[in-house]
């Protein structure tokens, strides 16, 4: 919201309690008029309390309610004192001063300086509090990762902010779940927020340091764990429930460190948290590529050669219940979320895009503006295929028939649905069933689904999907136009699907 806006809200509010202003003018007059009254006798007025709580829009939250309230006892004789309590009132519910200030997220280097990123510099993270919350969003950053002197040469050339805090800004603003703004995170906008930068390109499983044989450190899970261990001195220690949230690398990130935060918290003695996990875009599959090529850099390696390579470079640790399932040196498998989804005791809602566009650089299908060949097409729906059947089995899951990377820190995250629920009201939903579970309630609200994937077998088959645009003209293109410019062939799927190619348009222009 902006300023403004923010500005006529409060107008609005401050409109909405004139009535208010006029029977405690009347209860002022009444009260002076007594005292006049009473003043032979000797007698005073005794104070009348009627407080009147005032708890912040409900938005659904599983969370606390936070709530002002007004004191009517002083007013007589204090009308300044009762002002003070409406101004702050209408604040409290639309805080337009020093609104920038106080959404934006505060840059913190840790106290540890021993725990760094890949040059050196100190690692850190952004947090704002949210006084009185009890609920914690804590999110990995996402950017891919390097494997050899070479590629991290490279990186740190062309990408130094995802290996260095040297150029780290003073404050970081929040945007899609990390927004504080309820109009764009309409259940965790008041929750206190951290984001930590990534910086250690080791997808948050790293844990070595800089030495005279290394010339980079990778500390990526020695990050997380310090990170958490300060949030306790700042109010951590009373939370109820600590999402821990991630994109792209980061995704992948929360699958390999959510139950590590769980133990972490609960051998510290704060037995009463509630630790989950949220994975977006970071549910990879260790397929075989289009067309084979080398492993030399990121984009070009196939995901299981680049992981193999990555694990032993960065000294990775994985969850040693997953470590469990595979052979010693085969502790790469755990990377991969259908593999490691299985042995996680903690909770975990996964986002993944069924056309993910990470996914298919990695297998090597550049989708470059030109029409793509048969096999081309052929291969990317049947990725949507084998990503679904691996999500099957996940109980909590968003998953639209979209080409896109990454989601639940977009602007636009709240347009997207599937099968009518939007992104965010299946987090709520979830939230709320987590909620009822631990109250030993069994059954998961009505109307409020947690498993949604999209069944249409194209990419963009689903109308809420994001803007894709002509890289060449930059114009917006709508679904059949981005078949069509992908080399879809009407006549020849819509004999495939028995049936007439203009009923398949219309389907495919309904969003059915």
């Amino acid at each position: 919201m902006s300023y403004s806006a923010c500005r006529q809200k409060n107008l609005s509010v401050m409109r909405l309690l004139q009535p208010v202003f006029f029977l405690v003018l009347l209860q002022l007059g009444s009260a002076e008029a007594r005292k006049g009254w009473r003043g032979g006798r000797g007698s005073s007025s005794q104070p009348r309390r009627a407080q009147q709580p005032l708890s912040n829009r409900d938005r659904g939250d599983a969370g606390v309610e936070e709530s002002f309230s007004l004191d009517f006892t002083p007013v007589e004789g204090n009308m300044d004192n009762f002002m003070t309590q409406v101004k702050n009132l209408a604040q409290s519910l639309y805080p337009c001063s020093a609104q920038k200030l106080d959404d934006d997220m505060k840059l913190h280097f840790l106290e540890n300086t021993s725990v760094t990123c890949n040059d050196g510099t100190p690692a850190g993270y952004y947090m704002k509090e949210s006084k009185g919350s009890k609920r914690w969003l804590i999110f990995l950053e996402g950017g891919w990762y390097c494997f050899s002197k070479e590629n991290c040469d490279s990186r740190y050339d062309t990408m130094k902010r995802l290996m260095s805090s040297a150029e780290w800004s003073h404050t970081k603003t929040g945007t899609g779940i990390l927004s504080p703004q309820p109009e764009e995170n309409p259940h965790w906008w008041n929750a206190n927020m951290v984001f930590i930068p990534y910086c250690s390109s080791d997808v948050w499983s790293g844990a070595s340091s800089k030495s005279d044989k290394s010339d980079y450190a990778f500390m990526g899970a020695l990050i997380i764990k310090e990170v958490v261990k300060e949030l306790l001195m700042k109010g951590l220690d009373n939370a109820k429930v600590v999402l821990l949230a991630g994109s792209s690398a980061g995704g992948t990130g929360v699958l390999l460190n959510v139950d590590r935060v769980a133990e972490q918290l609960d051998e510290m003695g704060h037995h009463g948290i509630q630790v989950r996990g949220l994975s977006d875009s970071g549910w990879f599959l260790d397929n075989k590529q289009y067309r084979r090529t080398d492993c030399i850099d990121t984009i070009s390696c196939a995901p299981t050669e680049a992981i193999k390579k990555g694990i032993k470079y960065w000294n990775g640790v994985v969850p040693e219940r997953c470590k469990q399932l595979f052979k010693d040196g085969e502790e790469w498998n755990c990377f991969f979320g259908y593999k490691i989804y299985s042995t996680l005791k903690s909770p975990v809602f996964v986002v993944q895009w069924l056309f993910d566009e990470a996914q298919l650089t990695v297998d090597n299908i550049h989708l470059t503006g030109q029409p793509v060949q048969e096999g081309q097409w052929i291969y990317i729906q049947n990725l949507g295929r084998e990503l679904r059947n691996t999500l099957k089995d996940v109980p909590a899951m968003f998953a639209p028939a979209c080409l896109s990377h990454e989601v639940i820190t977009r602007s636009y995250w709240m347009d997207i649905q599937v099968k009518g629920t939007s992104l965010p009201r299946a987090l709520h939903c979830w939230d709320r069933s987590l909620h009822e579970n631990s109250k030993n309630n069994k059954n998961p609200p009505k109307g409020c689904p947690v498993h949604l994937i999209d069944s249409c077998p194209w990419p963009h088959c689903n109308p809420t999907c994001p803007t894709i645009r002509d890289q060449f003209t930059g114009q917006e293109m709508n679904v059949i136009q981005f078949l069509m410019h992908m080399g879809f062939d009407v006549q020849k799927m819509a004999r495939q699907q028995g049936m007439e190619p203009s009923k398949l348009l219309g389907m495919l222009s309904s969003g059915s």
